[in-house]
């Protein structure tokens, strides 16, 4: 009799493969354990992403992004099915605050050197995220502001749609498209007008 009554328990349970990501962050605030399998689901590309940011760093950005999620999993927007938009938000802004920690730290251990350079954030922020990346692109990357990089290589990286990333920085669809227009404008100039001439 109670094995009758937990298997049929157990089917009226989907499995977590057939769930959205909505069912299983709001299964999660019953059942803390639930929320493993959107872990399961998101982490490699999560993983990917800020490794390709922050190097060796992104690991532990990529970490405490669902960490962060897990703690504010009773915000999440149960309308939307897919939290890769959500967690790719989080990560964005675990990025920009690593990369401002590095960058203090740079600037602390400059000052005692006696070499300290003054920076505007959105370059010191570049000439970070620059080191981590092939000199080309890095080059191109630190032309463009932070918001339309984040932007870019949301689309570029992430493989997110303009929504998505509307969704994940929490701006207009518009705004989305400007900022990626403007960010492909500027590293495609830059990249032009670095290309060594052809010797003549």
């Amino acid at each position: 009799m109670l094995y009758d009554q937990i298997a049929q328990e157990d089917r009226a349970i989907p499995p977590a493969s057939t769930q959205t990501d909505a069912a299983l962050v709001a299964a999660s605030l019953a059942d803390p354990a639930a929320f493993a399998a959107l872990f399961d689901r998101h982490w490699p590309r999560i993983h990917r992403f800020c490794v390709s940011r922050a190097g060796a760093a992104g690991e532990d950005v990529a970490a405490e992004t669902f960490r962060v999620a897990f703690d504010g999993r009773a915000g999440y927007d149960p309308r939307q099915d897919d939290a890769a938009p959500w967690l790719y938000g989080i990560a964005t802004n675990l990025l920009r605050r690593w990369f401002r920690g590095s960058e203090r730290g740079r600037r602390a251990t400059a000052r005692l050197d006696r070499q300290q350079q003054p920076d505007l954030a959105d370059e010191a922020l570049a000439r970070v995220e620059a080191e981590l990346l092939g000199p080309a692109l890095a080059a191109a990357l630190a032309q463009v502001g932070a918001a339309d990089r984040d932007a870019l290589l949301l689309h570029a990286w992430a493989d997110l749609t303009y929504e998505q990333i509307a969704h994940a920085t929490g701006v207009p669809v518009g705004t989305v498209r400007s900022r990626i227009h403007r960010a492909r404008t500027r590293l495609q100039a830059h990249l032009n007008s670095s290309t060594p001439e052809h010797p003549r």
